[in-house]
């Protein structure tokens, strides 16, 4: 009769599809080699479901373990394994185990909600500008591959855009100098890499209305550069995953389960960055005497209503509503736009 069960080794939390041989010890065996060998004598049973019988033995690590749900396997087991009756002995070291499993796993959700973030704001001003550079350079190869666009580059349009990102680099103070190129691609859409390069791709020019959401947007970009949140998300990245692959091992389903875990701490990461850069935007654009309202009117464009979403917990940005609401508190025009009627509709064609 062949005998089956799942072995926990207590090492990695890792599921294995095992056999029993019931010889001069319990055997435990995976495609014919021996993974542990248990004295009958000191296999203890195990709180478990009704249905399935876990067991552990004195001397092998702590959380290793067997579960039987063959009814067949489980009867040879009571008939070899002369002390299973001694279980209620044992029950305090596993209420122990239990206590400090679930210990462990709060200080480790701890750490990732609380101590990840602080020490990504903490290290992310450390990391010196030329090994930003670099991530940005291999980030830039990465990002052309992903696009087919090219870079736009027509006279008027160009002049445009160098007058606008002048304006804009002298009202925010920016830390280091930022490149501001547009791309001929549809997605609506504005980014910034580390080192300072800012890509502003043709789609999202074809969405605004006024040169003021361009302005905005471009202002909340730079932002993102002068905060270095690019950096404090790969700092963070590195240590959630970290830390949920120590929490969850290698178990089936465990890599779905890091996924999501991610995506929540970093849409609520993400969440308070994008915030912080709309405040600097904000600020931007009141030194230069231009409303913040325009920006948030073009990402609600772009975005459409979220508020009935389904899931909205998981954006990695505020929701386009509330943030057309802070962006519009207090906001009015005090001087003149930064480009010319001209020089806005050159700006607008740059990628035709």
């Amino acid at each position: 009769m062949k005998f089956e069960a799942i072995y926990f080794d207590g090492v990695v939390n890792k599921k294995r599809r095992v056999s029993l041989t019931f010889g001069p010890t319990l055997e435990i065996c995976e495609d014919g080699a021996v993974l542990s060998a248990w004295s009958y004598a000191d296999v203890r049973r195990v709180p478990a479901p009704a249905d399935l019988m876990r067991l552990r033995a004195i001397g092998a690590a702590q959380l290793a373990h067997l579960d039987i749900r063959d009814g067949d396997t489980q009867r040879e087991v009571e008939r070899q394994c002369p002390k299973l009756a001694d279980d209620a002995a044992h029950d305090g070291s596993t209420l122990k185990i239990v206590a400090w499993s679930l210990a462990a796993t709060a200080s480790i959700v701890g750490l990732v909600w609380f101590g990840v973030p602080f020490a990504a704001d903490r290290l992310a001003p450390l990391v010196p500008l030329s090994w930003e550079n670099r991530i940005g350079e291999v980030a830039e190869r990465q990002m052309r591959q992903m696009f087919d666009g090219k870079n736009c580059t027509t006279p008027k349009g160009s002049a445009a855009l160098v007058k606008l990102s002048k304006r804009l680099q002298d009202a925010s103070g920016l830390r280091v100098a930022a490149t501001i190129e547009a791309l001929s691609e549809k997605t609506p859409n504005a980014f910034a890499l580390p080192g300072g390069k800012v890509f502003v791709l043709a789609g999202l020019l074809e969405k605004a209305q006024s040169q003021d959401e361009i302005l905005g947007v471009l202002a909340h970009e730079l932002g993102h550069l002068q905060n270095r949140d690019h950096l404090r998300r790969i700092i963070a990245d590195g240590g959630t995953a970290y830390l949920f692959g120590l929490l969850f091992g290698d178990v089936a389903g465990g890599g779905a389960v890091v996924f999501a875990g991610k995506t929540l701490l970093n849409a609520a990461n993400s969440r308070e960055a994008e915030a912080r850069a709309d405040a600097f935007a904000a600020q931007t654009l009141a030194r230069l005497g231009r409303p913040a309202k325009p920006m948030g009117e073009l990402l609600l464009r772009v975005t459409g209503k979220e508020k009935d979403g389904f899931l909205t917990i998981l954006h990695d940005h505020p929701l386009s509503e509330d943030r057309l609401a802070k962006l519009s508190a207090a906001d009015k025009a005090t001087a003149d736009p930064v480009l010319t009627d001209d020089e806005w509709k050159a700006l607008k064609t740059l990628c035709d």
